[in-house]
């Protein structure tokens, strides 16, 4: 039986990226089928609700879901909808590659590293956010466990072996947080001593991101925290090209989530430009988590493959080609 997905069509330039890839993957002969459901602006325009229970259920009952950007709206009840359906559905590993692609115009070459972020703990959550009455003060609780983090650094090691990838590095800030940081480095330290065949390094946070911008082709895969995560997979996107280019994975036990990470744009929204590239390498992780590696490869070769003969790129990329144009060049050559 051939997999179903959930398909969020998503908010501003969402549908307009959400219809080329799925042009490609017709183009693929994949036999996929998808389940069509709504969340953000679009689904409070239908609904009344930003994330409505059939589209909860929806994603539940299938396992997997393909997600175009969404808008929160200011004053709406979530704080993100991300971070909602994270929670939701305990999608405890975010995985954010940043490879480099021909044809950008990043300042790097041959960048290939995955950053594995914890996405249900620590400061980004915002538990325990609370503001002194005179306005004066703002406090957050940052909660850390024993369970997340090695969960979370046991993902990133197994992600390692399975990708045959030769280091992990834990990044962290336990020489000034040495209760939460240092006990995410604590439980690092003791699930790399199980993984004798990969090369374990740490490194302070703000190190890191120096070192990314000066020899980054020291790194292979990143694992850390909520908060640091975010800013690290951005600065990583940044080395090759931007957030055009990078797509992720939200994983957990039961469910996972594949997206774009990028915003929706709404200032280009419905003219047609937008590159839809991050929502089809996302596809990629996709097919891989649903055991379909080799059409994955072949995905990535097209996307490559046309990016090199700069075939329709979009303007972003230094081309003239809408987002259709580019996506028919690339579903041209998913079957080469």
């Amino acid at each position: 039986m051939n997999p179903t997905i959930a398909v969020i069509r998503g908010d501003g330039i969402g549908p307009e990226i959400m219809d080329a890839t799925l042009h490609v993957l017709e183009a693929m002969g994949l036999g996929l089928n998808y389940e069509f459901v709504e969340a953000g602006l679009a689904a409070y325009e239908k609904e009344g609700e930003l994330l409505p229970e059939k589209t909860l259920e929806t994603i539940a009952r299938l396992g997997v879901a393909l997600k175009s950007p969404l808008t929160t709206p200011v004053g709406e009840g979530f704080s993100s909808i991300n971070v909602a359906l994270r929670r939701r559905f305990d999608l405890y590993a975010n995985v954010r590659p940043a490879i480099s692609f021909p044809n950008t115009k990043a300042r790097y070459q041959g960048i290939d590293i995955i950053t594995v972020r914890e996405n249900t703990e620590g400061a980004y959550i915002g538990e325990g956010q609370a503001l002194s009455a005179d306005g004066e003060t703002a406090t957050l609780t940052q909660k850390i466990t024993r369970k997340g983090s090695e969960r979370i650094v046991r993902y990133a090691f197994e992600l390692a072996r399975s990708a045959a990838r030769k280091k992990v590095t834990v990044v962290h800030k336990a020489n000034i947080l040495k209760t939460t940081s240092g006990l995410f480095l604590r439980v690092a330290r003791e699930v790399a001593a199980q993984y004798p065949d990969i090369d374990f390094n740490e490194m302070i946070v703000d190190n890191t991101c120096m070192q990314l911008v000066m020899r980054p082709e020291q790194f292979d895969v990143i694992v850390t925290t909520n908060l640091f995560g975010d800013i690290i997979s951005d600065l990583c996107a940044g080395l090759v090209g931007g957030l055009g280019l990078a797509p992720g994975a939200n994983i957990g036990k039961d469910a996972a989530i594949f997206e774009a990470v990028h915003g929706t744009a709404p200032d280009i929204a419905g003219r047609g430009i937008a590159n839809p590239v991050a929502l089809l390498l996302g596809t990629t992780q996709m097919l891989g988590h649903i055991n379909m590696e080799p059409a994955a490869r072949r995905l990535r070769r097209a996307i490559i493959n046309t990016m090199e003969a700069r075939d329709h790129l979009t303007a972003d990329l230094g081309g003239s080609g809408s987002t259709m144009e580019f996506a028919r060049a690339i579903a041209a050559r998913v079957n080469d």
